[in-house]
């Protein structure tokens, strides 16, 4: 894969790694600064961080009012660009709402109207390679306690934009351990191949389906990708209910990865509320409907 790597992190950083707010985490209570830190403040076991309302209203919004203009149509306009390929493109967030982070989007091409599953196999591959490596070199530049790397899209999933993209998250103070849980990611698998397991979640973060994604290593990026386009494939144009949203996460722990592919429709409020997170009772009959659809046909053939 040819890279036009453009190495912007650092420079950034240098330029604008200060920080004067606070950030909430468990704990306790840090002043994010050049090399400042102090703790302050009751124990909280979350972590909080300050949106931006004014910077936030500024962001253009084309999900629901479909006729506003695509700021990533518009290349040409594009600044602070840091890599790219092709026509994937990264790039500085111009609305850094997030007061205590860095953020940056990862456009996943030109095509506007385009999504995951109509992707080529070639492309979905370099996006996914792409994606992980500039995620693996944020993490490595020791400037983040976590990147988060995920995508929205659709109307329920928290995305502004229509045109298909991702984001990196960088947060200088994080406590990774409130972050997600490693049984959040066993379930009933669905399929295996080259160290990389796909199974249907039985420890929902949120409830009912999700799909994970389990690699043995992080360098199989190319089975990585094809259980993505599958997973997002089958709750969009193949799941039993209509779907418009979804979302994607990546998450490490060390070097050891996970994704989770998350169904976005009405939240249940004893979730919201409560935090009880529902296990649907049909897990094995969703299951074995991928394999057939995705996997055993596709053998049978070979």
């Amino acid at each position: 894969m040819s890279l036009e790597y453009v190495p912007l992190y650092h420079e950034y950083m240098q330029e604008h790694g200060t920080h004067t707010k606070y950030f909430t985490n468990a704990r306790r209570r840090y002043i994010i600064g050049q090399d400042k830190m102090t703790t302050t403040g009751s124990i909280m076991d979350i972590n909080l961080a300050h949106f931006n309302t004014d910077i936030g209203r500024q962001k253009p919004e084309n999900i629901i009012h479909s006729d506003t203009a695509c700021p990533f149509c518009a290349t040409d306009k594009l600044t602070d660009i840091i890599a790219t390929d092709g026509d994937i493109i990264l790039l500085k967030n111009k609305y850094n709402v997030i007061e205590e982070a860095d953020q940056f989007v990862l456009i996943e091409g030109k095509d506007c109207d385009a999504d995951i599953p109509s992707y080529s196999r070639d492309h979905m591959h370099r996006l996914i390679a792409f994606g992980m490596e500039h995620w693996e070199q944020m993490r490595a530049s020791g400037k983040y306690d976590t990147v988060l790397f995920f995508k929205n899209y659709g109307p329920y999933s928290g995305g502004t934009i229509r045109h298909p993209h991702m984001q990196l998250v960088g947060f200088p103070t994080f406590q990774q351990e409130l972050a997600f849980r490693r049984s959040e990611f066993d379930g009933l698998t669905v399929d295996q191949r080259d160290g990389v397991t796909l199974n249907l979640s039985t420890e929902p973060r949120v409830g009912f389906w999700e799909l994970n994604i389990v690699p043995n290593d992080a360098g199989a990026t190319e089975t990585i990708a094809d259980y993505i386009q599958i997973g997002v494939d089958f709750f969009m144009n193949a799941f039993r209910r209509p779907l418009t949203s979804y979302n994607i996460f990546f998450y490490n722990d060390g070097d050891a990865v996970f994704v989770k592919i998350m169904p976005r429709f009405a939240t249940s409020p004893v979730f919201i509320g409560y935090n009880i997170r529902l296990l649907p009772s049909n897990l094995a009959e969703m299951r074995d409907l991928m394999r057939a659809k995705y996997f055993e046909n596709k053998r049978s053939r070979e």
